[in-house]
């Protein structure tokens, strides 16, 4: 018997949607025919009942026809294939039909399997249900499906399933959704989908020409689901209100913009008292209809952190070298600096909060290992420990003087933190305005406390904010664009050149090295995304000889030119240190360095993402049911080869270093 994988190798199509029944069904309705001498498989259709030659496309038709019968209880009479579709004199063919009940003549649904590519299939599937006036449409490769509500031909409403025979379709849009109902259907999890291509989806369907700010009323949107899903998640026999069900859009609006003050009121410092979601009522429908089967609460950040990593590079686009790190070099440099339940961490130049909240992470891990509890999920709704949640009031802070990057860094951390944060708007090399910025009204309002917590890690005698006294700080800097302030270039040595002149321009990231050693505490350790220049160019040997003098160098790693794709290909390092210190970091002149150099490079020259495949070619799926990145800097948790992460770990305990002991 031809099993339907070897067929859909190396296509976009896949049966992963379909239970064992309906692919048995399928399979065993293959059957081989000689053509020209050789063997090609057909197979006897479901409707048709007659022989049709099997290619992707149709194996993937029969199945779905399987389910529509099966499933959804559609009787064959009512389902038609390829029916003429006529857009003047030019007739195109659905492939697939059902049929209106009372109007057999009157298409009904529409399902569209052509196009295995979402963005072509729904275009012509939005034309076909235009042209006939079927009020559902339905795009699928096998692998994930996309269902519609043509409300009108301007605008197309995602559902969460078509109807069965016996069904409405108010009875879909009004069924009601626990937190559970949610887990069980998340299209995530389910269909391999990203919330990134969600968005862009909405993109193209409303917020193009909506007239507003497509970050903000994003951001709302999914700060307003994230706290319904806390809500529920909470209270399992309560219903998810972030749902399109059947209200008018104007309803729907109202309950969406309450939900969203609530929301407001449990995390503060985001938003502002008086934001209000500006969507018009049928656009806020449209986007509320494509993100309501999606679960954020998913396992880890992945999901939410990859759509705001794409909607800041559209806000920011690339200013002053800000790109987002990819997680899973943060992941690299969290395990190789191992941050601990007793270390006070910082990002200064945080964007996103990547570092700092996947710190907090590895460190609940621990806390709940050492108290015997289950690791649970990273980025969970359910209810921290006390010590979980001292940690993150306590020991984590992070910096930005992007007022977008902090709010989506505060976002995350309030959420992942349970309410508590220390995410703060200073421009970080800008210190000695710090006192100016502070003493504003509404800076004080949402800033105080955390702020009042890092001034205690000033050394005893110290008010200027120059040094503190953290154990850990990781970064990404910008890399883009020079500083020529002189109030600023004067409190930096780095700022004189190799002959101990001032300089009138210096690189912002080599004033960033600097101030990162400064906020260090003698044997706190440091690790940095730099551009490669620094380690190689003559010029900047002032710079390494500065890092030498007070810091022991503990490696080096070189990341791939296509780690920051699409938005640059700049070549970049990560630099690993520890500041000497007599109990920590003893001072010596000679001792070995730990080099390496990621060989896999994670991205492809778009800069889109390559995954990790095994035998069969599908893509690897990690313990959070999420893609693996094909790299060689970890392990993924033993599922892929050892890489440069646990290559320093054994480094680091040959060595003896402190944070391995």
């Amino acid at each position: 018997m031809m099993k339907l994988n070897e067929l859909f190798k190396n296509t976009s199509y896949d049966d992963t949607l379909f239970d064992e029944s309906a692919v048995t069904a399928v399979e065993s309705a293959i059957f081989l025919k000689t053509v020209k001498g050789a063997e090609v498989p057909y197979i006897k259709c479901f409707v048709r009942e007659k022989e049709i030659k099997l290619t992707p496309e149709e194996a993937v038709r029969q199945l779905y026809i399987y389910k529509l019968m099966y499933d959804y209880g559609y009787p064959s009479s009512r389902i038609q294939l390829e029916t003429p579709i006529h857009f003047g004199r030019e007739i195109k063919r659905a492939d697939i039909t059902i049929m209106d009940k009372d109007r057999p003549t009157v298409p009904y649904i529409i399902v569209e399997l052509k196009k295995p590519k979402l963005i072509d299939g729904k275009e012509q599937l939005k034309s076909y249900c235009n042209a006939t006036g079927a009020p559902i449409g339905v795009w699928t490769n096998g692998e994930q499906v996309s269902c519609y509500n043509r409300k009108d031909p301007n605008f197309f409403e995602m559902i969460s399933d078509i109807p069965k025979v016996g069904q409405k379709l108010s009875d879909i849009l009004s069924e009601k959704f626990t937190y559970e109902d949610l887990r069980a259907r998340d299209k995530i999890s389910k269909e391999k989908r990203s919330l990134r291509n969600l968005i862009k989806e909405m993109e193209d369907e409303v917020l193009a020409s909506a007239g507003v700010d497509s970050f903000e009323e994003i951001f709302k949107l999914i700060f307003t689901k994230l706290y319904d899903e806390l809500i529920c998640a909470n209270d399992k026999t309560a219903y998810l209100k972030f749902r399109n069900s059947g209200d008018t859009d104007f309803e729907l609006k109202e309950k969406i913009q309450g939900l969203f003050d609530d929301a407001k009121k449990k995390w503060e410092g985001v938003f502002s008292d008086e934001s209000k979601i500006l969507l018009s009522p049928s656009h806020l429908a449209v986007c509320v209809s494509t993100l309501q089967d999606i679960k954020l609460f998913n396992n880890n950040l992945d999901v939410v952190d990859d759509a705001f990593e794409y909607l800041m590079s559209k806000a920011q686009k690339g200013e002053k070298g800000q790109y987002f790190t990819p997680r899973y070099v943060i992941d690299m440099c969290v395990k190789m600096m191992n941050p601990t339940v007793n270390d006070k961490i910082i990002d200064t130049a945080c964007g996103s909060s990547g570092f700092t909240v996947h710190s907090i992470f590895k460190v609940w891990k621990e806390i709940r290992l050492s108290k015997g509890l289950e690791p649970g999920e990273d980025f969970t709704a359910s209810e921290r420990t006390a010590d979980e949640r001292d940690f993150v009031r306590d020991n984590v802070f992070a910096i930005d003087f992007d007022e977008k990057t902090v709010r989506v860094a505060r976002t995350l951390n309030l959420i992942a933190g349970d309410g508590q944060t220390n995410v703060l708007h200073l421009n970080t090399l800008d210190y000695s305005r710090w006192n100016e910025v502070t003493k504003q009204e509404d800076w004080n309002d949402t800033y105080n406390e955390g702020f009042k917590k890092l001034k205690k890690l000033q050394p005893k005698g110290s008010s200027d904010f120059s040094k503190f006294h953290f154990d850990l700080v990781m970064a990404n800097p910008p890399f883009a664009g020079d500083i020529k302030e002189q109030t600023i270039l004067s409190h930096y040595e780095l700022a004189k050149n190799d002959k101990g002149k001032w300089q009138k321009k210096v690189g912002r990231d080599i004033l960033f090295i600097e101030r990162n050693l400064n906020f260090l505490k003698p044997g706190g350790r440091m690790a940095v995304v730099l551009p490669q220049g620094r380690f190689n160019n003559s010029s900047d040997k002032y710079i390494r000889d500065f890092i030498a003098e007070r810091c022991r160098i503990l490696a080096v790693v070189g990341l791939h030119g296509n780690v920051f794709k699409p938005h640059t290909g700049t070549k970049t390092s990560v630099l690993f240190v520890q500041k000497w210190d007599d109990k920590l970091c003893p001072q010596k002149e000679d001792y070995p360095i730990f080099f390496a150099t990621m060989k896999k490079p994670s991205k492809d020259n778009s800069g889109e993402k390559i995954y990790v495949k095994d035998g069969n070619g599908e893509i690897l799926l990690d313990h959070h049911n999420h893609f693996i990145v094909e790299h060689d800097l970890y392990n993924h948790d033993g599922m892929t080869q050892d890489g440069i992460a646990e290559a320093f770990v054994e480094f680091a305990k040959k060595e003896g270093l402190s944070f391995f002991q």
